[in-house]
């Protein structure tokens, strides 16, 4: 499941890619346009800041904007660096499965799958299509 963190990183990245042409775009200007807490909002954006997804700037004149092009973004990226990874289970979440019951494991094979489809649609997704 997504979590509302998640959901509103996605919400404000949305929000900045719309607001581009502005330069920095202030927090609270998101919050407002997003009915999201500022509060919380500068907990996502100091993840989001610190992933490199966006960059921002104090002061006058000062806001956030992101860091590359909104068509250079995946929704999978953005979920994933406020969730951590998104797979179904633990064993398939680490490069390698180090689970000892992997060989005979008559299930992995169905999660394996949902994993990849889930990957797959997230990761296709560009931030650039929900712009409005």
């Amino acid at each position: 499941m997504i979590s509302t963190k998640g959901r509103y990183a996605l919400r404000v990245m949305i929000d900045l890619a719309e607001h581009s042409s502005e330069g920095h775009v202030p927090l609270k200007d998101v919050a407002e346009r997003q009915q999201i807490s500022k509060k919380y909002l500068e907990i996502i954006v100091k993840e989001l800041v610190s992933a490199k997804l966006v960059s921002g700037v104090s002061g006058k004149g000062g806001g956030y904007k992101l860091t590359r092009p909104a068509e250079e973004y995946n929704v999978g990226e953005i979920l994933e660096t406020m969730e951590g990874n998104l797979s179904p289970v633990a064993c398939l979440a680490c490069e390698v499965n180090d689970c000892p019951r992997a060989d005979g494991c008559q299930t992995l094979p169905m999660w394996s799958e949902f994993d990849a489809l889930t990957r797959d649609f997230f990761y296709s997704k560009k931030l650039s299509s929900f712009i409005k």
